[in-house]
């Protein structure tokens, strides 16, 4: 485990959840009428509820921001981190950021913000809903630096969700390729689009050949699978299954929300 992820996440296998952000001004669903404010009411109601169900930690990304961009518009960013700032002193976990799909957009997030690891696609080449996507790791972590955050923990989804690896080499070998080129703080294994869970059989030949580092399971969690996943992963994000009736574009369901932790403590003490 690297010192970076044991820092942010203690020695739990930690159970990350989404803040899924309404649309933002700019992107083709955002809902004018409610504006900014709207966006801050939903999420600090998710906020608070994930908080009360007893996450270890939450993430704030853009999810509704579809279609998808490699490089966001400004003013995406800027909102979020308005958003997490009026929300900050609500805070009570560690926090992190993903701005799909813009590596140098999330680390400047996170550098505005204070939050303590980011989630990207920073490796690999593929064919996606985008176009070709070929994300730059080097000058994503160069660019951290330079903003004076080399504390900020970045965790590397090396299975694209909407798209297909261009490379050929297996996903453990992609991802063991990607721990040593790249020096993550961890690795996280997908499905194939949000709310779709990567086969287990996948988690566990990742992490047979990456023993040492922290791998996630970075989608598709769910209440009757969340056993089984930490069995294997050393922690989960999850946001689908914690939404009313499952719906990845509804508000967080506090009771769903409990649920989940209370299986997850009881997996812990398994």
């Amino acid at each position: 485990m690297t010192e970076k992820f044991r820092r942010v996440f203690g020695a739990v296998k930690p159970a990350i959840a989404m803040v899924h952000l309404g649309a933002l001004p700019g992107a083709p669903l955002h809902d004018r009428d409610a504006g900014i404010a709207g966006i801050v009411a939903a999420a600090r109601h998710d906020l608070l509820a994930l908080q009360a169900a007893g996450f270890d930690a939450v993430m704030f990304g853009n999810e509704n921001d579809r279609p998808y961009e490699f490089r966001v518009d400004t003013a995406s960013t800027a909102t979020m981190a308005y958003v997490i700032g009026q929300l900050r002193a609500e805070i009570t976990v560690p926090f992190g950021v993903n701005v799909l799909w813009d590596p140098l957009s999330s680390i400047a997030l996170a550098a505005a913000t204070g939050a303590a690891f980011v989630r990207e696609i920073f490796t690999g080449s593929y064919a996606s809903d985008m176009g070709p996507w070929t994300p730059d790791a080097g000058a994503a972590m160069r660019y951290r630096d330079r903003l004076g955050r080399q504390d900020l923990a970045l965790l590397y989804n090396v299975s694209a969700e909407f798209a297909y690896s261009l490379d050929q080499r297996s996903l453990p070998d992609r991802a063991r390729s990607a721990v040593f080129s790249s020096i993550p703080d961890a690795i996280l294994v997908s499905g194939a689009i949000t709310g779709e869970a990567a086969a287990l059989s996948e988690l566990e030949a990742v992490k047979r050949v990456l023993p040492t580092t922290p791998v996630l399971a970075n989608t598709g969690v769910k209440h009757a699978t969340v056993a089984d996943v930490l069995a294997i992963a050393d922690g989960c994000i999850v946001g689908s299954s914690l939404k009313v009736d499952g719906n990845t574009w509804n508000a967080v369901d506090a009771d769903r929300a409990a649920e989940f932790m209370r299986l997850v403590r009881a997996t812990r003490k398994g």
